[in-house]
């Protein structure tokens, strides 16, 4: 079979002839129909992932697959089942084998591409905002790069819980597509002083209550200078590449909460947050309330041009790769 993989950290990843996996006890054989492509991943490539495996492997941390084989012991989910499921690696490949407890039956109203792209970035802006930032309907949301994987989520789900969402992006296409997502209040971060317009917005809607940041560097500067006594701000990632120096003083004088939150390790100390988060997820989008916004889908022979879509930061939402 064909699959995308890392062979060293010191050449890009490329499309390689491998053998299709067999499922060990406890695992299942999927036929992957879609998979989602997120930041982590082109991190992965690099070798500066926190949890990247010794190469060689095949990237794609989330898919949907139908399930074609069991291994030893294991019998669900059922062969046939269509399932989505976060596996880590893996997912950009015809085949791949994945934990079986892992693996959620897929609604019939939700398209393969969505599947693969649902878990990942729904789930870390729904339980980042939930369990860790509590945000209240009435509060103001802070999204930065708010049109982004997910960011747009963010988005989408502050909208949901009642929130008045600003939505911060780069340029009038990508501040469309978070306004089409929900959000009260666009500020173009290439359009000037960020931290000026942040504070003039502030002033006059009654301050930020909520900053979720995935992009780190001079907007996690600028957002904290605009919260209210008590915000709480939500470290997602550092797309900017720059992991800011956090000044204390500003969190002593407002009561400030800096909260660092990273969906995946959830599977280690509290799988039942997530198991119980993607439930209510998948809820609210067989209710219509979720839309999911996919900006690019690619063949596997151009999962590469899917990285850096995302490096370059072209994409609004997610990028798929379909097999």
């Amino acid at each position: 079979m064909r699959a995308f993989q890392v062979t060293g950290f010191d050449a890009p990843p490329s499309i390689t002839d491998v053998p299709q996996p067999v499922p060990a006890q406890g695992e299942v054989l999927l036929r992957i129909k879609a998979c989602g492509v997120n930041f982590a991943d082109m991190l992965m490539a690099k070798g500066k992932y926190q949890d990247t495996p010794a190469p060689p492997f095949t990237l794609g941390m989330e898919v949907c697959g139908i399930v074609e084989g069991h291994g030893p012991g294991t019998t669900q989910p059922a062969i046939g089942t269509r399932v989505s499921v976060f596996g880590g690696q893996g997912g950009m490949a015809e085949y791949g084998v994945f934990p079986a407890d892992l693996c959620r039956p897929v609604p019939d109203a939700m398209p393969d591409d969505i599947a693969a792209g649902f878990q990942v970035a729904y789930g870390t802006s729904h339980l980042a905002l939930t369990r860790r930032a509590r945000l209240q309907a009435g509060q103001t949301l802070l999204v930065l790069g708010a049109a982004g994987g997910v960011g747009l989520t963010a988005v989408e789900i502050g909208k949901a819980l009642g929130a008045t969402v600003i939505a911060v992006a780069r340029g009038a296409d990508k501040l469309a597509v978070a306004q089409a997502a929900g959000a009260d209040h666009l500020i173009d971060s290439d359009a000037g002083d960020l931290k000026a317009a942040l504070k003039a917005l502030a002033k006059q809607i009654g301050g930020i209550d909520v900053v979720y940041d995935p992009v780190g560097g001079d907007a996690f500067k600028a957002a904290l200078s605009s919260c209210n006594p008590e915000a709480r701000v939500i470290v997602i990632g550092f797309a900017s590449g720059d992991i800011p120096q956090i000044p204390a003083n500003i969190l002593l004088v407002k009561n400030i909460d800096v909260i660092g939150f990273y969906w995946g390790n959830y599977l280690k100390f509290a799988p039942d947050a997530l198991t119980d988060s993607l439930a209510e997820l998948m809820e609210m989008f067989t209710q219509g309330r979720l839309k999911p916004h996919i900006s690019d889908t690619l063949p596997l022979d151009r999962a590469a041009e899917g990285l850096e879509l995302i490096a370059s930061r072209k994409s609004t939402g997610k990028v798929v790769i379909t097999p």
